[in-house]
């Protein structure tokens, strides 16, 4: 497996000082530095947990003078009573959720500590005076003193939190009683920097699946490397995402156990995962795999859309972008031949073909990044290379993300 010096040395190109020449300072304001998509859940009984305190890790992108953390109640059918929150800096790495001496806070919201958040809304927090640097992590920690069932998280973290028993909020260690690779209740940190967002909107590709775990080898983290805190990112990836249609699991299929969290189609998500990011001024989208893929698998056969329908998608992600003042680039999508899942036949192909070709060439998109091109195989285009494959043919490695990562212009950011 490749070290994290070794993925970012291969995301190594134009220098972020090269690409982004000095200009006038830009007020300070708040900028996302870190999210995740909430999710409902799969019908069932929900993960209830009582007395209990969550402690998960996030990864920041910018730093800041202070910071603000956004809980989220979006998928729940009754109020979420929050005991207690607090936020500090990480120590150690891997798996690690032990916080540094001296850096722990007690976030508020609205002066209070205690607070209830209504069924179906977020909460964003007070300032709190935590200075952070870019590439740094935290640690929130949400006592949870009811009986809560978990119907709001974003179901793909790949990263290890931890489930301990009581409030142990401000606890330098904890002992958890369960680990989980899910991020409950909590889905946006911003912080207050000169500095503007770049918002990652697309599927599991984006969303990091199949990278190391605790490594933060999503394309949008390698991405950060290179932007040398320049930029904040918010990585709003949904694994199994669709750019048309909610999930849609056929009666008495398996993806009735799974399909829920694959999140709201990226139309209909849009204004929440992107246009609410404080400081968003670019926007990079990468969808479409699963718009082909899913119908006749996880979705139904009669859910097939044409390269036109996709392409029409795609048309109104970059219209309401505009309408408020943000760029959009568009990322081609990856070549899947002989994938795992069943998505790869000859007419996805050709609409996959007529999707990026339109991409490249349409200008639609303010600028174009071109992923298929970063990370085909030169002896075979319609598959994905070999080095960079994480072996169902369709979604890159550690190594294919830092290719990614590498293929984005920096220039677009200027």
């Amino acid at each position: 497996m490749p070290t994290r010096r070794d993925i970012l040395a291969l995301t190594a190109g134009a220098t972020a000082a090269a690409a982004f020449p000095t200009t006038g300072a830009k007020p300070a304001g708040w900028v996302a530095t870190w999210a995740a998509v909430p999710t409902t859940v799969p019908p069932g009984e929900p993960l209830v947990l009582t007395d209990r305190t969550v402690r998960q890790v996030t990864h920041t992108s910018i730093g800041g003078d202070r910071l603000r953390i956004r809980l989220t109640n979006e998928f729940g059918v009754m109020p979420l009573r929050v005991g207690e929150v607090h936020v500090a800096l990480r120590s150690g790495g891997g798996a690690s959720t032990d916080t540094v001496p001296g850096t722990d806070h007690r976030v508020t919201f609205g002066g209070r500590s205690s607070v209830t958040i209504p069924a179906g809304a977020p909460l964003v927090s007070d300032p709190v005076p935590l200075p952070t640097e870019a590439h740094a992590d935290l640690v929130i920690s949400v006592y949870l003193p009811e009986r809560t069932p978990v119907t709001t998280l974003a179901a793909f973290a790949f990263r290890d939190n931890m489930i301990a028993a009581g409030n142990v909020t401000a606890d330098r260690r904890i002992t958890p009683v369960s680990t989980i690779g899910q991020y409950l209740f909590l889905s946006g940190v911003s912080v207050h920097a000169a500095g503007s967002a770049i918002v990652t909107l697309g599927d599991s590709i984006t969303n990091g699946a199949d990278t190391e775990v605790n490594a933060d080898h999503r394309w949008p983290d390698l991405l950060s490397a290179r932007l040398v805190g320049r930029f904040g990112i918010a990585n709003v990836g949904v694994s199994g995402n669709r750019l048309l249609h909610d999930p849609n699991p056929p009666a008495g299929s398996g993806a009735e156990a799974y399909a829920a969290y694959f999140g709201q189609s990226a139309l209909r998500r849009f204004d929440r995962d992107v246009l609410a990011q404080p400081g968003a001024e670019h926007l990079v989208v990468l969808l479409g795999v699963n718009d082909l893929g899913h119908p006749g698998t996880s979705a139904p056969p009669d859910e097939v859309v044409s390269a036109d329908d996709l392409i029409g998608g795609h048309q109104q992600l970059v219209e309401r972008a505009h309408q408020a003042g943000i760029r959009a680039y568009g990322a081609t999508v990856l070549p899947f031949k002989d994938d795992t899942l069943g998505f790869h036949s000859p007419e996805n192909e050709r609409k996959r073909s007529t999707l990026n070709r339109w991409i490249r060439s349409s200008g639609t998109y303010d600028g174009v990044i071109d992923f298929d091109a970063a990370v085909r195989d030169p002896s075979d285009p319609l598959r994905l290379r070999a080095a960079y494959d994480s072996g169902d043919h369709l979604h890159p490695n550690d190594a294919g993300m830092a290719a990614m990562a590498a293929a984005v212009p920096l220039r677009l950011f200027r």
